[in-house]
């Protein structure tokens, strides 16, 4: 009894001090935080994109030679035509040369059993030949000029140089890259599952956003067979307004009108780790509540919040070592 009632006296001392503990978070200020409502995208489901230029080619060659001169380099305009890289041509040049004269000769031969066959001095097969020699001729200056027209690399349309591959004197072979270059138009790549792809069609018009942009995009194709492994569809869309800047290269989000993908957006700055937990703060009641939730897809600096989070809640941006419990006051 003496042991229980000891035990018992001292649980009574120490009971008063409890709520002054549990109290004393409530005596500090509120801190001042930037809070960020979690977003569901109008209209439906936010998927990741790819911006990239609508037209892009790879400049090459078909011939073995040196490089003489590369007339362009990275961020360089030109316009349909424009030279951008040539090579040595003398072997080319000389060959082409050959086949002239052997044309000439083929010709002038051709002439003469002509002539000889209206005198009756030639027969109908000799012309046969000759006739089939000047042919033969024709074609080898073709080729020739062809093969010569390798040696000068135009741009096949207007656009930006993205990539300068050589450097005079250096020896390239056939197919090897020698310059990259973007149109001017722009267009959005996405994979869509079969839910998210549903009700769309070429010709839809999309909404999407980016880091400093937004605007619409109309699809141009929609892979119908889809990915056999991953039944994913391939998605493009033409960027045909804009207000911003977008750039090649970059990400947007495409809102899908018909589609619901779930979850909330939130920014990528309010996420906090904790080992291999992922969550947020949540400004409750003058209080900031720590929150765990299933992250999904990132895209610029937004995140898709799949669990955890409903719509309209408000999290705390940038939280750096707030405290959970802590008392936190909402700035705009």
């Amino acid at each position: 009894m003496t042991r229980t009632r000891s035990l018992l006296v001292a649980a009574a001392l120490c009971a008063p001090a409890l709520p002054s503990l549990a109290a004393e978070p409530s005596r500090e200020p509120p801190r001042p935080v930037k809070a960020a409502r979690a977003e569901v995208p109008g209209g439906g489901a936010l998927v990741p994109a790819s911006v990239l230029a609508g037209r892009r080619a790879t400049v090459s060659t078909r011939i073995a030679a040196q490089v003489r001169a590369v007339h362009v380099r990275e961020g360089t305009r030109v316009r349909t035509g424009d030279l951008l890289v040539s090579l040595a041509s003398d072997d080319v040049r000389g060959g082409l040369r050959a086949a002239e004269a052997a044309l000439a000769a083929a010709s002038a031969h051709e002439r003469r059993i002509r002539a000889l066959l209206a005198e009756e001095a030639a027969t109908p097969a000799e012309l046969d030949q000759a006739v089939a020699q000047r042919a033969q001729a024709e074609g080898a200056v073709s080729a020739a000029r062809t093969t010569l027209s390798y040696a000068e690399l135009r741009a096949p349309f207007a656009g930006t140089v993205q990539a300068r591959r050589v450097e005079p004197g250096d020896l390239v072979g056939p197919g090897q890259p020698l310059v990259e270059l973007e149109g001017d138009g722009l267009e959005l790549q996405a994979s869509l599952s079969p839910t998210e792809a549903r009700g769309l069609a070429v010709g839809t018009a999309l909404r999407f956003e980016a880091a400093d942009a937004h605007g619409t995009a109309v699809v141009t194709a929609l892979a119908e067979g889809g990915d056999p492994l991953s039944r994913r569809r391939a998605l493009r869309a033409r960027v045909t307004a804009v207000q911003g800047e977008l750039r090649s290269g970059g990400f947007a989000r495409l809102a899908l009108p018909q589609a619901s993908g779930g979850g909330v957006w939130v920014p990528g700055t309010a996420l906090v780790s904790r080992g291999d937990l992922d969550g947020v703060f949540v400004a409750r009641e003058g209080r900031a509540e720590l929150r765990w939730v299933s992250l999904g897809e990132r895209v610029g600096d937004r995140v898709r919040v799949r669990a955890g989070l409903r719509a309209d809640e408000v999290v705390v941006d940038a939280p750096g070592a707030l405290r959970e419990g802590a008392a936190v006051e909402v700035t705009p």
